[in-house]
């Protein structure tokens, strides 16, 4: 399943039924998991631990040292879940020591071609990333996040759970989730609608979503006032609950409409 060509390391960990493509090199202190497939002329280097069948396509380049001045060759490290599909030209960076030392994707991502992921970033179960999107460091995606091509990110944002970004948005303010946001600074145009539905939300939840979102983004009130007329009207959803506190602890900012 290693082909002839492929450099592998003998410090690395293969799993069963691992495909290793032509020219790829697999270094030292990687672990791949089962049914994992690695195309040709993919790089990985370790620190890195990669779950069970996940896809590389080719000129990936994953674990490399983080594109971060301050980084001194701390031991650091880049861990990815299973299920996990990378298109051609995708890369990943291990994390830094003033970011926890860690960069840690987890579970059914599909990252497309030539997309980048900084050092420590994370990204939750089931985010998509479009062409070319470029997610500086310690970026966090939650759950379900999407995000559209020729996307930029800028360091320590969050990306709430549900939320869609159009493309061509540059983003320096966290989305709160069930969200959508676009624009040349990304701006918020109303809930991830679409997605709610699909993902099947109930419309009760819907409803609560929607006047917490107006009360937030199209009263006029503040962030205390708003919180205190969702108090009052009775919205006590998790949903609601989490866009409150994501809101709450946003250390950057979220944006507005």
């Amino acid at each position: 399943m290693i082909h002839k060509t492929a450099i592998v390391s003998n410090k690395a960990e293969i799993g069963p039924d691992v495909e290793v493509g032509p020219y790829s090199i697999i270094g030292d202190r990687v672990s791949i998991g089962r049914g994992t497939t690695i195309g040709p002329h993919v790089v990985i280097k370790g620190p890195t631990t990669i779950g069970e069948h996940c896809r590389f396509f080719q000129f990936c380049s994953i674990g490399e040292i983080p594109q971060d001045l301050k980084f001194k060759d701390e031991d650091s490290e880049l861990v990815i879940g299973s299920n996990n599909t990378f298109r051609e030209c995708v890369t990943i960076n291990r994390g830094t020591a003033g970011g926890g030392g860690k960069t840690v994707l987890k579970n059914n991502i599909f990252i497309m071609a030539y997309a980048h992921v900084a050092h420590d970033c994370r990204i939750g179960n089931n985010a998509i990333m479009a062409n070319n999107v470029s997610l500086a460091g310690h970026i966090h995606l939650d759950d379900y996040a999407i995000i559209g091509g020729y996307v930029g990110i800028h360091q320590f944002v969050r990306i709430g759970s549900l939320a869609m970004i159009g493309g061509m948005t540059g983003v320096s303010k966290d989305i709160p989730p069930f969200t959508i946001a676009n624009g040349q600074r990304a701006t918020l145009h109303g809930l991830n609608l679409t997605g709610l539905k699909r993902a099947g939300f109930s419309p009760e939840t819907i409803r609560e979503l929607k006047t917490a979102y107006r009360l937030f983004f199209r009263s006029g009130m503040t962030i205390k006032k708003a919180l205190e007329q969702i108090a009052a009207e009775g919205l006590h959803s998790s949903e609601v609950r989490k866009l409150v506190e994501f809101i709450q602890n946003s250390e950057r900012g979220v944006a507005r409409e």
